[in-house]
């Protein structure tokens, strides 16, 4: 039987470098957290190779003597925490003393550090976790950390990490987060060599934003100003609901300086843009919290990217709060758009009081929403009371083969020709159909999304690339690291598509044309959602290249997200698609249209 025993504490180390280290971006996190909290008013962060050959991040805090640079290194050593009632009143980024030990246990681990009015510093050099050398070393006053080839001593780890790319993203990515949330600091990070961004110490965090995610939606920001409620207040800046995303990618939450994520906030923050946002877009949004550090626990996660709140129904109402009232203010831009008080007596109508067929679409959202619920669960039981009509009405198989033998000669003269009569347009959503055996419901969107993925697919068979139109101007997007590296992975599918992206230097690209089955698309909202389909699709993959099949399907989804049904587009839009392959689905197996027979409505009006 196995003894029980204590681990070498390099052994403890690198298991605890399990959970600190999880890629060479949790270094870089660590690294800046602890410069930080050193009072660090320049921060420069240099990488290579994705991190794996290089992380070094340089400081000009407040440094350490000889003395507290080497109890840095042990274990469970911080200067953050002096007892435990210290952890429910946390005010620092770290705090656990395991970062610099748990890094310098798996890789080549170099410390220089001085404290300011001192003549020199101290040098230490670590590998493995072994200590190998402490010495003095003239260097400016801070502290600068190198860590070379991660994971050396563990093969097994490193050959789970990803694309030298894709570790280069998530870096780029976690440096751009803790400049952010500290726009008081001036922020360098270079990147094989170059300098991918330098950002300047600022008071005004709009500057700061601009600097980071881009310029083109300065003018766009609406501003939440500073609310407080007892023991917290938020304030930041949003975007228009028109500027909203698939994903969450354009949501930044600061707690006390800390980047985090917390669904409390986001499902607060979509509670207060509802019946702005169509169902599954979420709104841009840079908010800061300040909150009373005995209501929030900050040590629930092991990368502290999480964090619990005590009051969390307080913070909901504040974030509900300051959010409508901010877009209240801004109703200039989305006059449209009803207020939450008109939503909320939509949806407490009475079940008698049908509003309009041409009502707009985020009045019946609902409605859009039980109808869709009604259809799916009809759907099968209709198919199947239809086949046992049509069994019931067949005396023989001699009947049934006349029937057939009268079709086979209509089919062919209406070769591609849809066997439906359009009837009307129900919410600007769905085409009103007439069949030979009942209604049907065609969902254009659908139909459109159908259409587009083999138009695509067809262009590839044919070895050429689909037809593109040029932008008179090319559209320069500044996109989030991750959001980048997706694209350029997948470069070639683009052009492919008849989308020309090209890198522009940092995180930018360059959209040169779009397919001209997508010319009427807003090129910027076409390329943001695609991206948004592509990340979620390949992160599954390990960061892979998708097929140009599965790439077609998003793109054809993205193309055809919005259609909107036009009584005199309805025969075009039919004739194209049952021109197709596969007309009844979508490339994702959504049904494209939904018959009720004559039989199940005599049933329904009980007949």
């Amino acid at each position: 039987m196995p003894r029980v025993h204590v681990m070498p504490d390099a052994l403890a180390s690198q298991v605890a470098a399990g959970e600190v280290v999880e890629r060479p971006a949790s270094v870089v996190k660590e690294l800046v957290e602890n410069s930080l909290d050193a009072g660090a008013k320049e921060l420069r962060v240099e990488s290579q190779r994705g991190g794996v050959a290089l992380v070094k991040v340089s400081d000009d805090g407040c440094g350490m003597d000889r003395e507290d640079a080497l109890l840095s290194l042990e274990r469970h050593a911080t200067s953050k925490l002096r007892d435990k009632e210290g952890l429910a009143t946390i005010t620092t980024l770290g705090f656990r003393g395991e970062a610099l030990p748990s890094i310098a246990s798996v890789s080549r681990f170099r410390l220089t550090t001085c404290e300011h009015g001192m003549v020199a510093g101290t040098e230490i050099v670590v590998e493995g976790g072994r200590l190998r050398d402490v010495h003095e070393a003239g260097c400016p006053p801070g502290t600068t950390v190198e860590v070379r080839d991660l994971f050396y001593n563990l093969p097994a780890r490193r050959k789970f990490l990803r694309t030298e790319a894709t570790e280069a993203a998530h870096i780029d990515y976690q440096v751009r987060l803790h400049a952010l949330s500290c726009p008081g600091t001036r922020v360098i990070y270079r990147k094989e060599g170059r300098v991918s961004f330098d950002v300047a110490a600022t008071n005004d965090r709009r500057v700061r934003i601009g600097d980071l995610t881009g310029r083109q939606n300065l003018g766009k920001l609406r501003e939440v100003p500073l609310l407080e409620h007892p023991g917290m207040a938020v304030s930041g800046y949003l975007l228009p609901p028109d500027e909203a995303r698939k994903s969450r990618r354009g949501q930044y939450l600061f707690l006390n300086g800390r980047p985090v994520e917390d669904q409390v906030v986001w499902r607060a923050l979509a509670e207060a843009y509802r019946g702005a946002l169509a169902s599954g877009r979420h709104p841009g949004a840079w908010l800061w919290l300040e909150m009373d550090p005995l209501l929030v626990d900050v040590n629930v996660h092991p990368s502290k990217r999480e964090v619990r709140f005590h009051r969390s129904a307080e913070l909901r109402a504040l974030i509900l709060e300051a959010v409508e009232g901010t877009l209240r203010g801004g109703k200039k831009e989305s006059s449209g758009t009803p207020g939450r008080e008109g939503i909320r007596n939509e949806e407490s109508r009475g079940a008698g009081e049908n509003p309009p067929i041409t009502e707009s679409l985020s009045g019946s959202q609902q409605l859009e929403e039980e109808a869709e619920a009604a259809v799916a669960g009809s759907e099968h039981s209709g198919a199947v009371s239809s086949v046992r009509e049509e069994q019931g009405s067949v005396p023989g198989p001699q009947t049934w083969k006349v029937e057939v033998q009268e079709e086979l000669p209509r089919e062919e003269e209406q070769s591609g020709e849809s066997p439906f009569r359009v009837l009307g347009v129900l919410e600007n959503r769905y085409f009103l159909l007439e069949a030979s055996d009942g209604l049907v419901l065609l969902e254009g969107e659908a139909a459109r999304e159908r259409i587009l993925f083999e138009n695509f697919l067809e262009g590839a068979k044919q070895g050429a690339a689909a037809e593109s139109q040029g932008l008179l101007v090319p559209l320069l997007l500044e996109l989030e690291p991750r959001d980048a590296d997706v694209v350029l992975r997948n470069a070639e599918n683009f052009r492919e598509s008849g989308m020309e992206v090209e890198p522009f230097g940092g995180v930018t690209v360059q959209l040169r044309s779009v397919p001209v089955l997508l010319s009427a698309a807003d090129p910027r909202s076409l390329l943001l959602d695609l991206v948004d389909e592509l990340v979620h699709s390949a992160e599954s993959r390990s960061g892979r290249v998708l097929t140009f099949e599965k790439f077609a399907g998003e793109l054809a989804r993205v193309g055809a997200r919005g259609e909107r049904c036009r009584a005199e587009s309805a025969q075009g839009l039919l004739d194209q698609l049952f021109a197709c392959d596969l007309p009844y689905c979508t490339p994702g197996g959504r049904p494209t249209l939904i018959e009720f027979s004559s039989s199940e409505l005599r049933r329904k009006f009980g007949r």
